[in-house]
């Protein structure tokens, strides 16, 4: 029979070998100190080997107290992709209807959102902001008109709709883009500092297919309509 007091001793040595087996797994750190562990993946489904910059992204998201999983990398037919991408879980506000998107694309949203809409929030329209509206972020396909591919199809754009007010007002890019005069002088105010941090912003002034939404992505080089 097993004597008791050897119990401490057995379980001081499973909680080492546990540590050791933790630290080998390389967790990344998911924002507000807390750890994400390496998705799990199947054959054929996808491989998490984020980049260099990709792992500098996590600990920077980390950092900003934003939260998040990471996402294996995965190739689609036709060229689609979602390489180095995560899964916004936190950015300070509610996001609706968003999916994989590349890390540097989460990391300049989520700062967007912090600085710039939630501040043109109070400022223009005396309330906070409770919730921002998407039409989501990857979609395997092309521009639209085009036979060239989206950065959608590269989980590298996000399409934004609307914003919700904690006071229940519902400021949308279609119906406010050109009217109601704070309503206006907000959607210029993100869009212009959007400009600042994107690779490409997008919006009613573009064409008639980004009526209802402002688009945004890291490609280009401050393109801004």
């Amino acid at each position: 029979m097993r004597n008791d007091r050897d119990r401490p001793m057995r379980n001081m040595v499973a909680l080492g070998i546990f540590s050791i087996l933790l630290s080998a797994c390389g967790a990344i750190p998911g924002g507000r100190g807390e750890p994400v562990q390496r998705p799990a993946t199947s054959a054929g489904i996808g491989v998490f080997d984020p980049s260099p910059a990709a792992r500098q992204c996590f600990t920077e998201l980390g950092k900003a107290n934003v939260r998040f999983s990471p996402l294996p990398n995965r190739q689609f037919s036709g060229g689609c992709s979602q390489i180095d991408s995560i899964k916004l879980l936190d950015v300070g506000a509610d996001v609706t209807n968003l999916g994989p998107v590349k890390c540097e694309l989460a990391g300049k949203f989520a700062a967007w959102t912090e600085y710039a809409v939630k501040r043109a929030a109070r400022k223009y329209l005396g309330s906070d902001l409770l919730r921002i509206e998407t039409m989501g972020s990857y979609s395997c396909r092309n521009i639209a008109g085009s036979g060239r591919l989206s950065e959608h199809a590269h989980a590298n754009a996000i399409d934004v709709s609307a914003f919700v007010l904690t006071d229940g007002r519902r400021i949308t890019v279609e119906n406010n883009w050109k009217s109601g005069h704070r309503e206006m002088l907000f959607l210029t105010a993100i869009h212009d500092s959007a400009c600042k941090r994107f690779g490409t912003v997008l919006s009613p002034n573009y064409n008639a297919a980004h009526r209802d939404h402002l688009h945004l992505d890291m490609s280009g080089n401050g393109y801004c309509r």
